[in-house]
């Protein structure tokens, strides 16, 4: 295997790294190099190794003209152009379910946080300001979860522990999984009217229609929490922000934004708003998820490797 040239473009567990190298193969690890530079070398590489720094674009692809393989270390492919590599007939492989126990712990976490308004009691308390700010119980409320897959089941999982009543939404038909776990199936408006909580938990490319518009905050409960662990891009964002000064939003709690770092001044005033609680996307960043998603990346690669002949 040792003409099979590897590019490594984003932060990655040295396992992968260590596995190629000792199978032969050239690794290039370059976690921090620019679009411009990348462009100027693809072309010598077979397979390309990111994470979500790196676009993987049309342009990309089009100068990589020697790839076969692209590998995304993470559970999702939104970063790169499948249309693209499957016109070219490149292999792209990734990690799914690896970091699902990391991103159910932290949606959890915002969820309560948004609750007890934790980011702004702590923010005073560092201050020096010991002032109790009242919150409100999610015991006896009503969770409606968009997106029952892995991860939104968990969190359904842990939220009927806490006494939350589940109710749940998807494309797909859900219906025996949730008769088991307790959740109530329900069409989308049903989920939006009747939830103290939303949480989103779906898979969207960058160009979607957002599933909570205008029309959806118009028919939520007043004071209610959104909480979003998965794609920006399924919440309408100027519309939030007016349901967020209005004070139908009580509080949206999120771990992904439409750019990231924020640029718009829509976004940004979103960013600094008192009621709005925004970790940079770390849902899959703990040391377990990243220690799997590379064990993952790196057995689905080397299969796609050996399947192209390649090792």
């Amino acid at each position: 295997m040792s003409s099979v040239k590897v590019l490594i473009t984003d932060p990655i567990n040295e396992i992968l790294i260590k596995t190629l190298k000792e199978k032969g193969a050239e690794v290039d690890y370059r976690p921090e190099i620019e679009r411009k530079e990348l462009l100027d070398i693809i072309e010598n590489y077979e397979v390309l190794v990111v994470r979500s720094r790196t676009k993987v674009d049309k342009d990309v692809i089009e100068r990589g003209k020697n790839l076969k393989i692209i590998a995304r270390a993470g559970i999702g492919l939104d970063n790169i152009d499948t249309d693209e590599t499957d016109k070219r007939g490149i292999k792209v492989v990734y990690a799914p379910g690896a970091s699902t126990d990391s991103a159910v712990e932290l949606t959890i976490g915002l969820m309560i946080a948004a609750a007890r308004k934790m980011h702004a009691a702590m923010n005073l308390a560092k201050s020096g300001i010991f002032k109790k700010l009242e919150g409100v119980e999610l015991a006896g409320k009503t969770i409606g979860i968009i997106g029952y897959g892995r991860i939104g089941t968990k969190v359904g999982i842990i939220a009927n522990a806490m006494g939350m009543r589940v109710l749940a939404y998807d494309v797909v038909d859900i219906r025996e999984k949730a008769e088991k776990l307790n959740a109530k199936v329900v069409t989308l408006d049903e989920l939006v009217k009747e939830s103290d909580v939303i949480s989103l938990h779906v898979t969207v490319g960058k160009n979607a229609k957002p599933i909570l518009d205008r029309d959806k905050f118009e028919k939520m409960k007043n004071n209610v929490i959104i909480v979003n662990t998965s794609r920006a891009v399924s919440v309408d964002g100027k519309a939030l922000l007016e349901y967020i000064k209005s004070g139908k939003v009580l509080a949206y709690a999120t771990d992904v934004f439409w750019n990231e770092p924020p640029k718009e001044e829509w976004e940004l005033e979103l960013l600094k708003h008192e009621r709005v609680i925004v970790t940079p996307h770390i849902g899959a960043q703990t040391k377990e998820a990243q220690q799997r998603v590379a064990e993952i990346t790196l057995q689905n690669l080397l299969a796609a490797m050996k399947e192209l002949g390649m090792i």
